[in-house]
């Protein structure tokens, strides 16, 4: 690389953001074989598969759930396979066409991943990403005979999205020429994901849908490991590395995506329009932190019928709090508004045998989450409420975690009725339980 690059990679700090931002997508590259640019770990040393085994495409969710000794069981059992179909050549780590896919030992959450592969005329391969296929791999030439399912298109795209969703084709063609070294950036936050291809972007902050769930409504897991896929011919990787991405700096890339039509409605000085028992919170280094002991409703001036929130709330130990949805100003909202949307430590022990319709981003009473997408006590979450008609869809820092429709909803918690759940319009609100939750960088988008 050449220092005046090296030195510009510098200056953009070596985050995605800065990068696509800054940089018009350059992405960071080796300091010298297999040594990771700044801010960067090495998954694959050079020398040997130190830190990998062996899956296939199986639910990393079972894996994941296995006890220390029942995994290791798993894990040992499938190197005998690895080294079989895996070496290492000049640094270079080579499959055989065969095998199982050689995985990371360690599983991310939020991560940033470089790599560069080598492959040949008819391979299909592929990198799964916390243990789910894909970003594709492929032969894209017409004598490879795979332009019938999408090769014509190019790699680097999630491929197993079910057709028509967003990221399952590239937006361009990038590949390189046989022969040559190609070079994947990847960022994923939550399921969230960005693809660059040879510095070009192919995937823009899709979702990687769940190949393990037919439905496609259960997530991919809140964290798991990188695969490198194995299937038809020989592959060959090098300068692999990765980067956990902070709370902070995901919240931002995770806030930039279609940010057309969203106002604040929060000015981050004081509570100006808004309305209620503004006693309750007070405005603290740009948010909006409710006060220990107080409880009740403040909410928008405005009113809105459908609508988008963008906004990140941090908890408290056991805190617990909740949005206020359609709100028509006075009494609870979680039954006189279309619903409170539930905010709330799902980790605290005095909270382990809530009802599953009470935990953090449900629908409180009527409809339960999945849940272990929320950041642990302390940090800041990026929470965004999609309210279409009597729909409502939840992403809880890029993971969807709640998407029902209310007019469908017939059994409640403890057959306690929800009257207000059909409503059409309302305030926007957060219904304060006596915790000190704080609320940051809030926006609506009108639907209408």
């Amino acid at each position: 690389m050449k220092r005046s690059t090296h030195l510009a990679l510098i200056a953009c700090n070596v985050t995605a953001l800065s990068l696509f931002v800054s940089c018009a997508g350059t992405s960071p590259r080796a300091t010298a074989p297999n040594e990771p640019p700044p801010g960067f770990t090495t998954l694959f040393n050079g020398k040997d598969l130190t830190g990998w085994w062996g899956a296939t495409t199986e639910d990393p969710r079972k894996y994941l759930a296995m006890t220390p000794e029942e995994f290791k069981k798993k894990h040992d059992a499938t190197l005998d396979d690895i080294a079989k179909h895996w070496r290492v050549e000049n640094g270079e780590l080579v499959n055989d066409g065969h095998g199982l896919y050689a995985t990371t030992e360690k599983n991310f959450r939020d991560y940033e991943l470089l790599l560069d592969y080598k492959t040949v005329p008819l391979a299909d391969s592929g990198i799964y990403l916390k243990g789910c296929p894909q970003v594709q791999i492929w032969d894209t030439t017409k004598e490879g005979g795979k332009w019938k399912i999408g090769a014509d298109k190019g790699s680097g795209g999630l491929w197993n999205n079910s057709p028509g969703a967003p990221g399952k084709d590239p937006l361009v063609l990038a590949d390189k020429p046989f022969g040559q070294w190609n070079h994947v950036h990847v960022i994923q936050c939550g399921s969230r994901t960005w693809v660059w291809l040879n510095d070009k972007l192919v995937v823009d902050g899709a979702i990687l849908e769940n190949y393990y769930d037919k439905t496609r409504k259960l997530p991919i897991p809140p964290e798991g490991p990188i695969q490198l896929q194995t299937h038809g011919g020989e592959i060959r990787w090098r300068n692999i590395f990765v980067r956990d991405i902070p709370a902070d700096e995901a919240n931002k890339l995770l806030r930039r995506k279609d940010q057309g039509g969203f106002k604040s409605v929060f000015n981050g000085k004081n509570l100006d329009g808004w309305a209620g028992p503004l006693d309750c919170c007070q405005v603290q280094d740009g948010a909006i932190v409710w006060q220990l002991k107080k409880g009740g409703t403040i909410y928008t001036k405005e009113e809105f019928s459908d609508f988008v929130a963008r906004l990140e709330f941090k908890l408290p130990p056991g805190g617990n709090n909740g949005l206020a949805i359609r709100y028509p100003g006075q009494g609870d909202t979680a039954y006189v508004g279309m619903c409170e949307l539930q905010i709330l430590d799902d980790s605290a022990p005095k909270y382990t045998k809530l009802d599953p319709r009470q935990f953090c981003c449900s629908a409180y009473g009527m409809v339960p989450v999945y849940r272990g997408y929320q950041r642990p006590v302390g940090e800041w979450n990026y929470e965004e409420a999609t309210i279409k008609g009597s729909t409502i869809r939840v992403e809880l820092n890029g993971t969807v975690v709640l998407d029902c429709d209310l007019s469908k909803v017939t059994e409640f918690m403890a057959n306690k009725a929800h009257p207000g759940k059909d409503r059409t319009s309302g305030h926007f609100g957060f219904a304060g339980h006596n915790d000190p939750v704080e609320f940051r960088n809030i926006s609506i988008k009108r639907l209408e």
